[in-house]
């Protein structure tokens, strides 16, 4: 007589028939909104492709690129730290930098689709973050990009950022964005 069957239909059954001690959920409460604040952000933000020290850097791209000859080719992916000052020159007060990943997303307009986390190292800001993913279509002067989140003082962050290109190098794609953020977010 074979024990195989036998004692996989009894572990079988005997699993089935263990009660459940686990959950996926918590207990539900109502919601208590907290006070919620609107602030307004005004930076510039330094995207350097050139030179040693580049702040945004090609990390990956297809191979069946159509347009091998544009700065940024369709499929391109790059990694970026770039700063963030408070003015428009590199030698401006620098007061955080914005880390993340672009993507080339546009084959007939330059677009990217933007996933940037912008991290305060100064001020009142110091430690707190704010989240955006949105599409950005680099050759329109003026365009606005989602706040989708925060952390730290911009805590469930919500809101647009309005940016307007300041300084393009069609050779290089070096850029200097100026941004003006309206943030609403819980307050402390």
């Amino acid at each position: 007589m074979e024990r195989g069957p036998i004692i996989t239909c009894i572990l079988i059954l005997s699993i089935a028939t263990l009660p459940v001690y686990s959950q996926y959920y918590s207990k539900t409460v109502p919601y208590d909104p907290k006070p919620e604040k609107i602030t307004n952000l005004h930076f510039f933000f330094h995207d350097t492709l050139s030179g040693k020290d580049p702040s945004a850097v090609l990390v990956a791209r297809a191979n069946i690129s159509s347009d091998d000859s544009a700065l940024v080719p369709f499929s391109s992916v790059f990694a970026i730290d770039d700063p963030l000052t408070v003015g428009p020159e590199l030698t401006s007060e620098v007061i955080g930098n914005a880390q993340g990943l672009w993507v080339s997303s546009g084959k007939d307009i330059p677009t990217l689709v933007a996933f940037f986390d912008f991290g305060f190292t100064k001020g009142e800001f110091n430690g707190s973050s704010i989240s955006v993913f949105s599409r950005n279509p680099i050759s329109e002067t003026e365009r606005e990009l989602a706040v989708v989140g925060g952390r730290g003082k911009f805590r469930m962050a919500r809101g647009v950022a309005q940016l307007k290109t300041y300084f393009l190098n069609v050779t290089s794609g070096d850029a200097i964005v100026e941004y003006n953020m309206t943030v609403i977010h819980h307050q402390d």
